[in-house]
């Protein structure tokens, strides 16, 4: 099976994928961390983008076809993934199916996650993630919060923020995903592929619902 989970900043997308990980054994492409890896790393292409993803914007589609290319070919494709943060624009649509394409493989399904803008800034001013297995919290909600002040439930180790989630360059993704994604949105749906969920719910009840979906519950 192969999804690829599509939505607005802070949706949920990175935690929704973690959990298809650890209860069922998908594999997870997310372009954000590929991306973040390789700025960690300081590589030729982590320096190239470091300053551009401080202020939000897009990565260029030519690295970023190569970077999830590259991924794939790392993985056993016999066991079922998914990929978020990619594609988020019509471009990049067409540059995944010359990947798949060639690795004999298509979309399976397509998970838009929706939510609205305001609820993304609330969400995002409290995301913090552990740096060792990269599970998310939240500081500022009520659910998904740490059990000890500011460590990671399993790691122990101080949970940090990403550099981009500022109000600022949230509400530069954000404007960014409305003229740029939307269409991919509308091109999946098309195709029969899309399947719309509430994201403004609870962590708990969308994953539930999910599960429904991919009929693994």
């Amino acid at each position: 099976m192969n999804l690829i989970f599509i939505a607005p900043p802070a949706a949920g997308k990175g935690t929704y994928s973690t959990l298809l990980k650890e209860h069922y054994g998908f594999n997870h492409i997310s372009a954000g961390d590929i991306i973040r890896e390789q700025v960690a790393l300081k590589t030729e292409i982590g320096n190239l983008v470091k300053d551009i993803i401080a202020k939000g914007e897009m990565i260029n589609d030519d690295i970023m076809a190569n970077l999830i290319e590259t991924k794939l070919k790392t993985l056993d494709l016999s066991i079922p993934f998914m990929l978020d943060g990619y594609p988020r624009k019509m471009n990049q649509v067409h540059d995944y199916e010359r990947i798949l394409k060639n690795l004999n493989l298509e979309v399976d399904k397509v998970l838009f996650i929706d939510i609205d803008k305001e609820t993304g800034l609330n969400r995002i001013l409290g995301r913090v993630s552990c740096p060792i297995c990269k599970k998310n919290y939240n500081t500022l909600s009520g659910y998904m919060a740490p059990k000890e002040g500011n460590l990671c439930d399993d790691c122990k180790v101080e949970l940090v923020s990403r550099t981009d989630d500022t109000k600022e360059s949230y509400e530069t993704r954000y404007d960014i995903y409305v003229s740029e994604t939307k269409p991919v949105i509308e091109y999946y749906r098309n195709k029969g592929k899309l399947i719309q969920i509430d994201g403004t719910k609870d962590p708990d009840t969308t994953f539930k619902e999910i599960e429904k979906i991919l009929g693994v519950n």
